[in-house]
C-alpha cells in the first residue's frame, strides 16, 4: 500500500466511484479539512468470514487513514446476534458462542489492512462491550425515546418487509436502534463523527447521525459507497461455487485470483479503482491497454495480482499465478504444494476414486471428457494430458504417472479444460 496521499480524500473517493451519497458534501468536506476526524465502519459476524463486498468498506477506511484520519473498525458482537434486516426473510439467529467465535475470525481478517501505529492509529472495537450489561429499560429510556416510529417504518428495507407476506420481527426492526447507539457511543468515547457503509445501509447510517444530533446537539456525518455491480447490472461477488470469501479456507487463493482474472473488459477498470491502491496514472495506462490491446488482459492480471496480494499476501498470489500457468501446461505442476492443489480441486470439483482407476475412467470421473470413447479420440489426437504429460495409452493405470502433492493428478484436454482426480486406497 502507498503512503499518505496528497489529493483531497473526497476527490479521490469520488474518482474511484466510492461515493453514492453523504449527509452533506460541503459539511463533510469542511469537517475533513478541519480534521483529522475519527470515523468508523461496522462489520457484523453473521458468517465465519467477510466477503469481497465487505472489502470495499475496509479499503475505504484504509484510504481515509492514509489521508490522515483515525479509523475505528467495529466488529458487532452485539448486532451480530440479531443481524440487520434483509430485503426478504428473517435471518437465522446464531448461537452466542458461534457469534463470538466469528467476531475473532473477522477481527483477524480486518487487522492486516489497517495501521495500528502513529497519531492516526486504527482501533478495533466491539459493540458487545457497551451493550452486554444494558437493560431493556435503559435501551428504551436512553435510546428509544429519540426514535420516531414513522421514520423507522419508512426505512427502505423495513418498508419492503412490512409490505411482504413474511413481515418483519421486532428483533430485526430494532436493529437500527442498536446501530444508531453504536455511533453515539463511539462519538462519546472517541469523538467519532463519520460513519461509512454501503448504500443499502443508508437508513442505518442516518439512524446514528440523527441520534447524535438529538442526544448531543452535534452534527455527525455519513458516507455511503455504491453497491458494486457488473457492467450489465448483475450482482457482483458471486461465482458458480458461491460467495467469494476473504477466508482462504472458504475461497482458496487460487479461486480468489481466478475470480479477479476472469473479469470482463467493461468492468476491470472500475474494479481497479475500487479494490486497489494504484494511482490515477497507473490505472489510466491500464485503461489504454484495455482499449488498444484487450487480448493481453494486462488490466485483469494486474487486478488479480493486486487484490490477491492485499488479501492473502504476495506469496499466495504468486502461488496462484504459478498454479494458473501450470494447470494449463505453461509451468511445473510438481512445484505446486498440497494447499494450492486442494484449492484448485475445490474450484474445479476434484474427485477421489479407486486406486486402480485407468486414465480413461479418471478423465470421465473428473468431468474433463464426457465419455470413454471421447477420451480415446482425445488421446489419438494428442490432446489428453496427465500432469502435463501427453497420454499415449488410455487404458494405462493413472498411478503409472508420478503423482503430485497429496496424491493428486491434473487431467487436461487441450489447453483449457482441466480437472483433478485422486486415487484413494
Amino acid at each position: 500500500m502507498t503512503g499518505i496521499m496528497t489529493e483531497h480524500i473526497l476527490d479521490d473517493l469520488a474518482w474511484r466511484g466510492l461515493i453514492s451519497q453523504t449527509t452533506g458534501d460541503d459539511a463533510l468536506r469542511a469537517a475533513i479539512d478541519e480534521g483529522p476526524i475519527t470515523m468508523y465502519c461496522g462489520f457484523d459476524p453473521t458468517a465465519p468470514s467477510l466477503h469481497i463486498g465487505n472489502l470495499v468498506q475496509i479499503l475505504t477506511q484504509r484510504r481515509l487513514q492514509l489521508a490522515g484520519h483515525k479509523p475505528l473498525m467495529l466488529v458487532g458482537g452485539a448486532t451480530g446476534l440479531i443481524g440487520d434486516p434483509k430485503m426478504a426473510g428473517e435471518r437465522t439467529l446464531n448461537p452466542v458462542e458461534v457469534v463470538h467465535e466469528w467476531v475473532e475470525r473477522i477481527r483477524t481478517q480486518i487487522e492486516p489492512f489497517m495501521s495500528f501505529e502513529g497519531e492516526n492509529a486504527a482501533r478495533m472495537v466491539n459493540n458487545y462491550d457497551w451493550t452486554k450489561d444494558m437493560s431493556a429499560i435503559e435501551l428504551l429510556r436512553d435510546v428509544g425515546k429519540y426514535y420516531r416510529l414513522g421514520t423507522m417504518i419508512a426505512k427502505d428495507t423495513v418498508a419492503r418487509r412490512l409490505n411482504s407476506d413474511e413481515g418483519i420481527s421486532y428483533t430485526e426492526f430494532s436493529y437500527q436502534l442498536l446501530q444508531g447507539m453504536d455511533f453515539l457511543e463511539l462519538y462519546r468515547r472517541y469523538g467519532c463523527t463519520l460513519q461509512t457503509g454501503g448504500s443499502d445501509q443508508w437508513g442505518n447510517l442516518t439512524s446514528g447521525t440523527e441520534l447524535i444530533r438529538k442526544a448531543e446537539g452535534v452534527s455527525a456525518h455519513a458516507l455511503a459507497t455504491p453497491l458494486i455491480t457488473k457492467a450489465d447490472g448483475t450482482k457482483f461477488g458471486k461465482t458458480e461455487s458461491g460467495t467469494v470469501w476473504l477466508d482462504a479456507e472458504l475461497t482458496s487463493p487460487y479461486a480468489f485470483y481466478q475470480f479477479w482474472l476472469n473479469q470482463a473488459d467493461a468492468d476491470v477498470i472500475g474494479y481497479l479503482k475500487v479494490f486497489t491502491f494504484l494511482t490515477r496514472e497507473e490505472i489510466g495506462r491500464l485503461e489504454t491497454a484495455v482499449a488498444e490491446e484487450p487480448f493481453k488482459r494486462e488490466a485483469q492480471r494486474t487486478l488479480a495480482w493486486e487484490v490477491t496480494s492485499l488479501v492473502h499476501g504476495e506469496k499466495a498470489a504468486q502461488g496462484a499465478v504459478d498454479a494458473s500457468a501450470a494447470l494449463f501446461g505453461r509451468g511445473e505442476l510438481s512445484a505446486l504444494d498440497a494447499d494450492t492443489l486442494a484449492g484448485i480441486a475445490r474450484e474445479l470439483g476434484g474427485v477421489d476414486g479407486a486406486v486402480d482407476t485407468t486414465v480413461t475412467d479418471a478423465f470421465v470421473a473428473a468431468g474433463v471428457i464426457d465419455s470413454r470413447s471421447a477420451v480415446r479420440r482425445a488421446v489419438q489426437e494428442g490432446g489428453a494430458y496427465v500432469n502435463n504429460a501427453k497420454v499415449e495409452d488410455p487404458d494405462a493405470a493413472l498411478t503409472s504417472y508420478p503423482p503430485l502433492a497429496d496424491g493428486w493428478y491434473v487431467l487436461r484436454r487441450g489447453k483449457k479444460t482441466s480437472g483433478l482426480f485422486r486415487p484413494i486406497a
